[in-house]
């Protein structure tokens, strides 16, 4: 895996886009805190779907992308809200289980929206999928691409409005690395490459 390549496609999307990008992160922020987060996992798929169109088909983020999927509503809240309970009870008895049940929701989940949203599986089934993903050789570029995730928001949430700039970016980067492990299950790994850039100076954002 080219993690030079990830990082200039991610780049290239964020710059070209950048003022929808922003918009659209701070709009899904505002939203989540606003609804207390119960509308934060629905909006983090339609805002996950649109950067990885942003991506793919350099089109331009659009904030009503971020209500695109309501009707993953009550499956994808049912499930955070029983993930959430489970780090809490892990934090409750030792504090180290609650830690390890949210890498381990990092390290296993981490291609979970994209799937339900773009390949239109249901919550088990993407589950599954993204497990294994995750668990495909080398296990660990995977690991280096879940530090990545890790240490650029870890920085975002450090700095004043810092997760404006660095989560959008640890997104598309993500879905870089995504959409390589897709074309991998269709073509084979011997043919799997990057995305192909786009031009940023003819893009719209």
């Amino acid at each position: 895996m080219d993690f030079k390549e990830h990082f200039e496609q991610a780049w290239q999307t964020f710059i070209g886009h950048f003022a929808p990008i922003l918009v659209n992160t701070l709009v899904m922020i505002v939203v989540s805190i606003a609804s207390l987060g119960i509308l934060a996992p629905v909006v983090s798929a339609g805002y996950m779907q649109s950067l990885l169109l942003a991506l793919r088909e350099d089109r331009k983020p659009d904030v009503k992308d971020l209500f695109a999927h309501m009707d993953l509503f009550f499956s994808l809240f049912g499930f955070v809200a029983l993930f959430v309970i489970l780090v809490i009870i892990g934090f409750i008895l030792l504090i180290l289980p609650g830690v390890a049940i949210l890498l381990a929701g990092t390290y296993f989940l981490v291609y979970l929206l994209p799937l339900m949203t773009d390949q239109r599986l249901g919550l088990i089934e993407a589950i599954k999928e993204s497990y294994r993903m995750a668990m495909e050789d080398p296990i660990v570029e995977h690991i280096a691409v879940v530090a990545v995730l890790i240490i650029l928001d870890s920085i975002g949430s450090s700095i004043v409005l810092g997760t404006l700039l660095t989560h959008p970016f640890a997104c598309l980067f993500i879905l870089s690395v995504y959409e390589i492990k897709k074309q991998r299950q269709i073509s084979g790994p011997e043919t799997a490459s990057p995305p192909p850039p786009h031009n940023t100076t003819s893009s719209n954002g």
